[in-house]
């Protein structure tokens, strides 16, 4: 049988019921506040924040694991055929964190064809003067076609020099890179990462070569390019067996997981 409450008790509960209201939403009040102040923040700033303070993996010196680099000092010659570690020298396709390991050029002494090629050029004026060859020629035409002819053994040496200054082989911290410099008007830019590497061989045929140590450097790769070839260059096998120490490096980093 239900309750039945008379209209007196009925106000004092009504009575006591309002009191306590304020009571009661005092405590609700009080509760969300603690369930707010315990919840973790959903922002984006807490993942930036948390991005922030995630540790970093930085990039190794190519002395700390090199052999071949750590004996090597910087050099500021970038005119030379073997210059390691290179300072206040880039290239059209590095990238702003990549740092230049070694720049090769071949050796001079295989230039010493086209600079012998020259200085028969040049002379040969001279000898044919000495002989009287052009004795029937007017002073004036003499002296034109001299000019002309010096102009055209300046111009097979300047080419000559560009040619082999800008035909230039990088060795980086994430590739090697082969620049060939045919002319003014073409150029070719090939590259290959250093994680593509598979096999690199050196060889040094002939006197000259072994006296003046200088080689052919034959990188196989699993890039584009499958074979990359350093003609004539200084030092073969340091080139060799510094990219095979950055190759095993590369290797560590995958294994460590410091490969960004």
């Amino acid at each position: 049988m239900p309750d039945i409450f008379d209209s007196g008790e009925h106000k004092r509960r009504q009575s006591e019921a309002e009191e306590s209201l304020p009571e009661l939403v005092q405590d609700v009040e009080e509760r969300s506040t603690q369930d707010v102040q315990s919840e973790p923040e959903d922002h984006p700033d807490s993942e930036r924040n948390e991005r922030v303070h995630k540790p970093k993996h930085h990039k190794r010196s190519v002395d700390d694991y090199s052999e071949v680099m750590r004996r090597e000092r910087p050099t500021q010659n970038s005119i030379g055929a073997y210059a390691p570690k290179p300072l206040d020298v880039a290239f059209s396709t590095q990238n702003p964190d990549e740092d230049i390991i070694l720049l090769l050029r071949q050796h001079p002494i295989t230039q010493l064809k086209w600079v012998l090629i020259a200085l028969v050029l040049a002379a040969m004026p001279i000898l044919f003067t000495s002989i009287g060859m052009f004795s029937f020629l007017p002073d004036s035409f003499y002296a034109a076609g001299l000019v002309g002819w010096y102009l055209l053994v300046l111009g097979f040496i300047i080419e000559s020099f560009l040619r082999w200054f800008y035909n230039v082989y990088i060795i980086t911290d994430e590739r090697i890179v082969d620049v060939d410099f045919d002319s003014l008007l073409h150029r070719n830019i090939s590259s290959a990462k250093i994680d593509n590497i598979e096999d690199v061989t050196a060889t040094a045929a002939g006197f000259a070569a072994t006296l003046f140590d200088y080689g052919t450097v034959v990188i196989q790769t699993a890039a584009e390019k499958r074979e990359f070839e350093f003609p004539g260059v200084p030092h073969p096998s340091r080139v060799t067996s510094l990219i095979n120490e950055m190759v095993i490096e590369e290797e560590r980093e995958k294994l460590e997981g410091r490969v960004s």
